[in-house]
């Protein structure tokens, strides 16, 4: 069996709930099992090729890590969660299971400490949201925009990423739909010019939080880089607390490159928290437990598809059964 520290986990997958485990609400739950689907399907096929007609001894528990490296999950979870499912049941049949509520108590156990809501607590609050081309910074800023606007808080977007027109527009949209103010320039602005006086208008204006996009960066962009660091520098003699969060938007789909990206961005941007996006479009959902493991960044939301209802705050012990497998 496993050690006393391992009960409060291990009770939640072997149908022993405890009252205090948090529980998602229905529709989520069904948007986020569904849209982790590809993932656990990957994983669970991982575990029965594994297991079939063998008794637990070390080539399985070798072929069992191996699978879980593959699913992306990290070397360090991926052996932590192989010893675990091989304490105790050496030589002996270990069913599907068994093997899925021990990946999930392990998975809850690193991503529960970095499970960390975005908290408020600056008016205006300011949000500068970076990541790379594609990983989806326009559209989560959007359904940030639509869920602070539900909760009565006044918000207001920057089109940063002056490099697309199309992330204007986008942006615009956005606005227009969940009744957020934009702010603007033609494309090619001052991005850093526009962050200044977007922030000195949300002051005067008591705007709740303000919102400010950027232009997807890759490490080889060094202008891109030096103007991101400028946008603080400038938000910072406005507010010498702004930004006060700055977001990673981590694409799912690249798998191990959401590491290198994490380090990237939080050297140049001093990143305070993650979002992770489509995970319904990767059977690579276990790069989540590797970034965690490695960065302990706070992971505030995650996103399962293209509706602002497809993002939601991260709850470790919903993602962690989803990814297993498991049922609500």
């Amino acid at each position: 069996m496993a050690d006393s520290k391992d009960a409060p986990f291990l009770r939640r997958f072997l149908g022993r709930k405890e009252e205090s485990a948090p529980a998602a609400e229905p529709r989520w739950w069904n948007r986020l099992s569904k849209g982790l689907s590809r993932s656990s399907q990957a994983i669970g096929s991982s575990i029965v090729d594994v297991l079939a007609k063998r008794k637990l001894d070390r080539s399985t528990l070798q072929d069992l890590e191996d699978a879980l490296i593959r699913a992306d999950l990290g070397i360090a979870a991926a052996t932590r969660i192989a010893e675990e499912v091989g304490r105790g049941r050496y030589e002996k049949d270990v069913g599907v299971e068994e093997v899925k509520a021990v990946l999930a108590a392990e998975i809850e156990r690193v991503l529960d400490p970095v499970a960390k809501p975005l908290e408020i607590d600056a008016r205006p609050f300011v949000i500068l949201v970076v990541g790379v081309n594609g990983s989806g910074k326009t559209t989560t800023i959007g359904k940030l925009a639509a869920k602070f606007g539900q909760d009565g808080r006044r918000v207001a977007l920057v089109a940063g990423d002056t490099f697309r027109a199309a992330a204007i527009e986008q942006l615009q949209v956005w606005g227009a739909r969940f009744g957020a103010t934009v702010f603007a320039r033609e494309q090619g602005g001052d991005a850093a010019g526009l962050a200044y006086d977007a922030l000195k208008a949300a002051r005067e204006n008591d705007t709740g939080i303000l919102i400010m996009d950027t232009a997807g960066r890759l490490q080889n962009r060094t202008e891109l880089m030096a103007e991101l660091e400028k946008i603080i520098r400038v938000m910072k003699k406005v507010d010498p607390e702004a930004p006060h969060a700055v977001l990673l938007v981590l694409d799912a789909t690249v798998g191990q490159n959401a590491l290198a990206q994490v380090e990237l961005f939080g050297r140049i941007a001093g990143v305070t928290g993650l979002v992770m996006t489509k995970l319904d479009g990767t059977a690579r959902g276990g790069i989540l437990v590797a970034v965690a493991e490695k960065f302990k960044l706070p992971i505030h939301f995650i996103g399962v598809g293209e509706s602002a209802e497809d993002l939601e705050p991260f709850s470790a012990h919903d993602f962690a059964r989803a990814i297993a497998g498991l049922e609500e």
